[in-house]
């Protein structure tokens, strides 16, 4: 195991047994290579291309900003 993944698994310890099992579930899903793939709805799309096309344009959040967001959620 790399050592980020055991600070990862550490931290997922910590949490409450639900969470813990959501947390499972989505690695599991993440490293099932029979996985089928996801199927995006119209929206989903929508939001990629509005996304994608921001990205053309070069607008990116400032790092700033990003920074915010990772504090927001503990990162």
């Amino acid at each position: 195991m790399t050592e980020l993944l055991d600070r990862a698994v550490a931290r997922v310890r910590a949490l409450p047994p639900e969470t813990q099992d959501e947390y499972a579930r989505v690695l599991m899903s993440l490293a099932d290579d029979a996985a089928e793939p996801v199927v995006l709805s119209q929206e989903e799309r929508a939001a990629i291309a509005v996304s994608k096309a921001a990205a053309e344009r070069g607008e990116f959040a400032s790092d700033e900003e990003v920074r915010a967001v990772w504090a927001k959620h503990g990162l």
